[in-house]
């Protein structure tokens, strides 16, 4: 009986090899003899080699399709990261590292899926094994388990992107040499942050796209969309990320809020001005950029004008004598007015809003 677990242990694993269980064991037997399994056993084999363990093979050669697809996407990117400068003061550009994980589940089953059907394609038809049987089975229970870990299991191992883990590395063009490595944004001002997804991103718009930096307009579809993606960012890091867009030949449209337009105006011809004033109807002011501009500088001026008068006022009240009050009014009445006169410039562009 032992002898018969070890040649069939899956058909025998739930039977101890015991004289209590003399009497199953005489049933398979018969049931063996009177179904003459025995006779289909290389027929049973070939299949196995033919179907299951050669669909294995062609599901493994799949993932590695996939995985060859991302190295060369990933090549692609890096090609277009070479022509972005990163650093212009120590002449810099980002390139991606492309490591194989150390995720132990992942490297198992690749291990795992490989062995499947290694010697087992050839003519010698011996090779198949009980062993490789169990090796084929295991897989497939796991891809076909409705447990939830075997679901993430399954999500996870089949994710080639996840057979890699992806850092950066910032370099000197001039030599190629390694200056910092980004293992991740951790430990990074938030400017540093920006600037190295800005970065990433355009090279993965180049992909996308097919462009190259500084490359003539074409007939290619460049649109791009960037909805409040700079609200946040510092002014320095935004400007990176539209120099890099321009030099692409993007065309965009983009959605900020109004504190970012002293930024963005050098990079877009045209401005539409959306305010709800009582939040039942929206509106919509479109201006050219020379409009804009004009109104800009006429608004500038106009808070110019204002603060020299209220500059003056001050000084004429101190040749006066009266530097005590003018003290006075500069502290409870002529700096708030200052200010507010300052800040009339954003509100104005609201008053742009409302038509």
């Amino acid at each position: 009986m032992r002898d018969i677990k070890t040649h069939s242990p899956a058909e025998y694993d739930e039977l101890s090899a015991t004289i209590e269980n003399r009497a199953e064991y005489i049933k398979k037997f018969e049931q063996l003899t009177r179904e003459d399994l025995k006779r289909h056993e290389q027929r049973f084999k070939t299949q196995l080699n033919t179907d299951v363990i050669r669909s294995i093979a062609v599901f493994h050669n799949q993932l590695l399709r996939y995985e060859q697809d991302i190295r060369e996407k990933i090549r692609t990117i890096n090609q277009s990261l070479e022509q972005i400068v990163y650093n212009s003061v120590q002449d810099t550009y980002i390139t991606i590292l492309m490591d194989t994980t150390s995720h132990k589940e992942v490297r198992q089953f690749k291990e795992d899926l490989k062995n499947c059907y290694s010697n087992t394609l050839g003519q010698n038809s011996d090779l198949y094994t009980e062993e490789k049987y169990e090796q084929v089975k295991t897989i497939l229970d796991r891809f076909a388990s409705s447990e939830n870990i075997d679901k993430e299991w399954t999500l996870t191992v089949t994710d080639v992107r996840k057979w890699y883990e992806f850092n950066a590395m910032e370099r000197y063009r001039q030599d190629n040499a390694d200056k910092e490595f980004y293992e991740s944004s951790g430990g990074k001002s938030g400017g540093q942050k920006e600037k190295l997804a800005y970065t990433i991103l355009a090279s993965a718009l180049a992909y996308q796209f097919g462009l190259n930096i500084g490359e003539a307009k074409s007939k290619n579809f460049r649109f791009v969309v960037i909805d409040e993606a700079f609200g946040k960012g510092s002014d320095e890091s935004t400007r990176y990320g539209l120099e890099l867009f321009r030099k692409l030949n993007l065309q965009l449209l983009i959605v900020t809020p109004l504190q970012k337009i002293h930024v963005i105006d050098n990079y877009v011809n045209s401005f539409h001005f959306i305010s709800n004033p009582d939040g039942n109807n929206s509106q919509v002011t479109t201006l050219t950029k020379q409009q804009y501009l004009k109104e800009k500088q006429k608004r500038e001026g106009s808070a110019d004008m204002e603060e020299t008068e209220n500059n003056q006022n001050i000084t004429e009240t101190e040749d006066l004598g009266l530097a005590g009050k003018a003290q006075s009014d500069a502290s409870s009445g002529a700096v708030p007015f200052v200010g507010a006169d300052r800040q009339e410039i954003e509100p104005g562009y609201h008053r742009l809003n409302e038509g």
